[in-house]
């Protein structure tokens, strides 16, 4: 990685894990993924942007499998997924074949341009929702 990508990449994921996250995950309808972590085994819960549709969540991680959340799905795809204020589990499969940047397209807007002009290495991730 570049000197120039690893910086904004060290500024931006700094931002969000001190100062963002802590913030939006306690937003009562903000879309989180929840994963194990790879290491301690805790619930991690990362706040996301994504769509449902049907029986499958998706989203796009703007730093791939840089991301901490990708890497504990790299450990155990076993995940829940809250959308709208409602809990559901779920399998997350890592889909690096996936056109990630025409995926952002038919995600929501907002969260969409921010993965653009933020992210790196993007990557696409769907879940797989079993209730």
């Amino acid at each position: 990685m570049s000197r120039s990508r690893e910086l904004k990449f060290r500024t931006v994921t700094s931002f969000q894990r001190y100062v963002a996250n802590p913030v939006t995950r306690r937003l009562p309808f903000q879309t989180l993924v929840e994963t194990t972590g790879r290491t301690s085994g805790l619930p991690r819960r990362t706040p996301v942007g994504g769509r449902r549709v049907g029986q499958a969540f998706w989203l796009v991680s703007e730093y791939g499998e840089k991301s901490q959340y990708v890497r504990n799905i790299q450990a155990d795809p076993r995940v829940r997924v809250r959308i709208k204020g409602r809990w559901y589990k779920g399998t997350a499969h890592l889909l690096p074949q996936d056109d990630a940047r025409a995926r952002l397209k038919v995600l929501p807007r907002g969260n969409s341009a921010a993965v653009r002009a933020l992210g790196t290495d993007l990557l696409t991730v769907r879940v797989d929702l079993t209730g």
